[in-house]
This record gives C-alpha cells, sequence and structure tokens, in this order.
C-alpha cells in the first residue's frame, strides 16, 4: 500500500484505526460467536413497527432528536425525555461525548483492558491516552484513576473484552471525587444484575451510555443512546450530527425498548446459557473469568489463544482473539443459542483430542515401547481420548444445526 496522502491530519495518518470483529463473507455459513450480537431476532413488534414506516418519513428528514424514542425510552426507565440522548449506536455516544468533554490535548483515561474504541476516538480528538491496569480481580482503581487528572473517565460496565462488572457505589465514589466527566459505557447491561443508572440522578458528571445491538438485537440497525442530567444532554446535542438517527431506526428503537417482556426473556436464556458453557468449559481445563455480559472471556489451558481461535475457525466457528498482552492466551466466545454453544463446546473437545493425539504422535519411541502394564497405571490417557470418540456425532450433528440456524 502506498504513503497515506500528506493532506491527511498527521494523528490520523499515524493511527491504526479500530479493528471490528470478523465478519463471514457473502454465503459463508459459519457459527458467529465472535461480535457478541444477540442470537435471537428482534421482538415481533420491532418488525411491525419497520414494516409500518410509510413512504413520507422516508422522504423527509427524521425528527432530529429522535423524540418518538426518547418519550418511549424515558417511561421504561424512570427519567425524563430531556435526560436521553439518541445516537447512531453507542458508539456515536461515545465519539459525541469525547469531542465535548476531551479538549485537544487533553487526557481521556479507562481502566484497561477494555473497549479499544476509546484510544481511537482520543487520537481522533488529538487528545492524549492514559489507561490505567485494573486493580486486583478487575477492581476500579479509583486512585490510580484520579491521578492521571484526565478531562474524562470512561469506564465499560460490564467490561468488553473481560465480562467483568464494577459495582455502583465504586463508580459513586469515583464519580465523587472526579472534577471531568465519567462516562459509564453499559453496551451490556442488559445481561446484568445491576447497571449505574440510578447514579445519573445524584451524579450531573456521569453520563450512562447503552446500546439496541446487543440485548434487543439490533446490531444491524445502529441505535444507542445516552442518559444524563438534562444540562449535559443540552451540551452533547450541540455537538451530534444533524440528523444522527433515521426515520426506520428510531421506529424500531422505540418498539424495541417498550417490549420488555420479549426481550427480558431472551436476556435470560442468554444469563443461563453463560452459566452452562462457562461451566463446560471450566470443565475442560478453561479459566474462565465470571462474566456479567453475553460473552465469556476464557483462557486457554495451554496460553495458545490463536491456535483455538485457528482451530475453530477452520471447524466454521467464529471467536474472537485479541493479539494483546494479557489477553493472547484467551478467547472471547459470545453466548449463542443453545445448538451454537453445543457446536463451540464439541468443537473445543475435538481440538483437544487433536492436540492430544499429536502429542502422543511426537512421544519419544521408548515411551511406546513401556510395558502394557505401565500404561495401564495411568489412565490420563484414556480419560482424555474416550469422550472425544463418544461426542464426535454429536460435534457434527450440533454444528450442522447451529450452522444452518445461521442462514
Amino acid at each position: 500500500m502506498s504513503s497515506p496522502p500528506s493532506f491527511v491530519r498527521a494523528p490520523v495518518r499515524d493511527m491504526a484505526g479500530y479493528a471490528p470483529g470478523e465478519q463471514p463473507g457473502p454465503g459463508e455459513r459459519v457459527v458467529k460467536l465472535n461480535t457478541n450480537e444477540n442470537p435471537f431476532p428482534p421482538s415481533p413488534r420491532v418488525m411491525r413497527a419497520v414494516r409500518e414506516v410509510d413512504e413520507e418519513a422516508l422522504r423527509r428528514y427524521p425528527n432530529p432528536t429522535a423524540d418518538a424514542f426518547r418519550a418511549a425510552a424515558a417511561k421504561v426507565l424512570g427519567v425524563t425525555p430531556d435526560m436521553i440522548l439518541a445516537a447512531n449506536g453507542s458508539d456515536d455516544v461515545l465519539t459525541i461525548a469525547t469531542r465535548a468533554f476531551v479538549s485537544p490535548g487533553g487526557t481521556l483515561a479507562y481502566p484497561d483492558p477494555t473497549y479499544s474504541l476509546y484510544p481511537v476516538l482520543a487520537q481522533l480528538q488529538d487528545a492524549k491516552v492514559t489507561a490505567v491496569p485494573w486493580a486486583a480481580n478487575y477492581g476500579l482503581p479509583i486512585d490510580a484513576l484520579l491521578a492521571t487528572k484526565a478531562d474524562a473517565i470512561y469506564l465499560a460496565n460490564p467490561n468488553a473484552p473481560t465480562g467483568t462488572f464494577v459495582p455502583p457505589s465504586a463508580v459513586a465514589e469515583l464519580a465523587a471525587a472526579f472534577g471531568g466527566a465519567v462516562l459509564v459505557d453499559e453496551a451490556y447491561a442488559d445481561f446484568a444484575d445491576d447497571n449505574c443508572l440510578a447514579l445519573v440522578r445524584r451524579f450531573p458528571n456521569v453520563v450512562v451510555s447503552r446500546t439496541l445491538s446487543k440485548g434487543y438485537s439490533l446490531a444491524g440497525m445502529r441505535f444507542g443512546f445516552a442518559v444524563a442530567q438534562p444540562q449535559v444532554i443540552a451540551e452533547l446535542l450541540k455537538v451530534k450530527d444533524s440528523y444522527n438517527c433515521d426515520a426506520v431506526s428510531v421506529a424500531a428503537a422505540a418498539a424495541a425498548i417498550e417490549d420488555q417482556e420479549y426481550y427480558r426473556g431472551n436476556w435470560d436464556y442468554v444469563r443461563r446459557e453463560r452459566q452452562r458453557v462457562s461451566a463446560e468449559l471450566t470443565q475442560l481445563g478453561y479459566a474462565v473469568i465470571d462474566s456479567h455480559a453475553n460473552f465469556v472471556l476464557a483462557g486457554v489451558p495451554d496460553g495458545r489463544g490463536k491456535d483455538v481461535y485457528l482451530g475453530l475457525k477452520k471447524l466454521g466457528i467464529l471467536v474472537r482473539f485479541f493479539d494483546k498482552p494479557g489477553l493472547a492466551d484467551k478467547v472471547r466466545v459470545t453466548i449463542g443459542t443453545m445448538q451454537q454453544n453445543n457446536a463451540l463446546i464439541e468443537g473445543v473437545k475435538e481440538l483437544a483430542a487433536g492436540a492430544e493425539k499429536a502429542s502422543a504422535a511426537a512421544r519419544p519411541a521408548a515411551d511406546k515401547d513401556k510395558p502394557d502394564k505401565d500404561k495401564q497405571a495411568d489412565p490420563a490417557e484414556h480419560r482424555a481420548a474416550a469422550p472425544a470418540a463418544a461426542v464426535r456425532p454429536a460435534d457434527k450433528a450440533d454444528r450442522a444445526e447451529a450452522v444452518a440456524q445461521a442462514k
């Protein structure tokens, strides 16, 4: 590739940019567990709302502040409409917030590892980044964050890619001691047992960001929102694009957030499957971090996260691998349907059986020539190999069923 044009700003030329999760090509059928989409379709009310958008709504510009959604969301969340900013996905919220809260030359701080879009947004703002390591057991490093003297602090909660959760009491302690904005990125809050929404009323510097991509099955629609005190939302409205939410997405988003009964059933299903998948992977030797999101981050037994990612990909199963310090020995797995999750578990077992077979083939000939009684005295090989043969038919069946669902 040729050098970037000189008329492009230096920070843009020098940055790597955000790398989205891998997307299957046209016609490619896979078990897709890599980008944390909801495994279920949008609610019937959403699809009906989309079909009922008339041609006049498409001909004209949409309501600039998505008031239909703000009214619906305010009723569900127990706030007033002027406390809500609608956006083109929660990434749009993050972009608007960074423009509003972080001055060029200023600093954005956040616990790390976390969502990799944060440093990209700071670079685009000609701002500095201070990534602060998490405290023990992914606790909030309050003192270290305060020491950065940043313009704003971003906190993904539940965090990505770990799925860990910071209790609202710790976030409140940070907000009370910090003079800048504290943005709590709650993209995965629908799958957690608690959230920080109540802090918005207590602290004028707290902004909560939400998305409809994960919990509400609208990743392809691109709709998110922020909740903050009215005087903060008024400032953020100055920064957003003129018509950042289209008429179709506003109709779909309003219908989605009103249909709490449908979506709560889906969230409960994901929580149950998250617990099951975590237990299954743990039994297979993976170190699974306790997750409050719709995914799990699992440490690979031999530390070769990339090998597991590539091995599963060959089996038609996509998971996420991060080639970064502290993450390269892990894979992140989206919680899918029971069939998709079964395919994942059987795929992991197949990789383990293959690794055991390769290890046995590589053993010195002397080990192979040991008397049978020595081999019988060590049953580990038999325990490792036997399940693989037993589960292979289910492996293929589960993968086939899960892939068929991906049509």
